[in-house]
């Protein structure tokens, strides 16, 4: 159970990096003029690789295998495109249905996907 919650805060804790990443490159794509449903596709592209990185390094301890980067690498982008995919409907349902701010909806998003995030890595990307 120590485990458990040690690697669930190490997890959030490369989360917060994730998610400023992910929303430095969404507002700036924002400002260049980038629809932000397609914002949110490039951010989530450049925040996946990173969390790849810093979860296997660093949350799971999976640096030192040299089998199966490929098949984690997958696993992880499967883990996150799913949630990735629940995180679009839901800030489309924010965004143009229920008239949420186009920049606070990502934010609100996390509240799901995050505790998602980490129980599919947890116990099948990093398995």
């Amino acid at each position: 159970m120590k485990t458990l919650i040690t690697q669930f805060i190490k997890f959030g804790l490369v989360g917060v990096s994730n998610t400023v990443l992910a929303l430095a490159v969404y507002y700036v794509l924002l400002f260049f003029g980038m629809h932000y449903l397609l914002a949110n596709v490039f951010a989530f592209a450049i925040s996946v690789l990173n969390a790849y990185f810093w979860n296997s390094k660093f949350v799971f301890k999976q640096n030192n295998l040299k089998t199966g980067r490929f098949r984690r690498l997958a696993k992880v982008y499967v883990s996150y495109g799913l949630t990735f995919v629940l995180s679009m409907v839901l800030l489309y349902v924010m965004v143009d249905i229920f008239g949420v701010s186009e920049l606070l909806a990502p934010i609100l998003n996390l509240c799901v996907t995050v505790p998602l995030n980490f129980l599919l890595n947890r116990f099948w990307a990093f398995k």
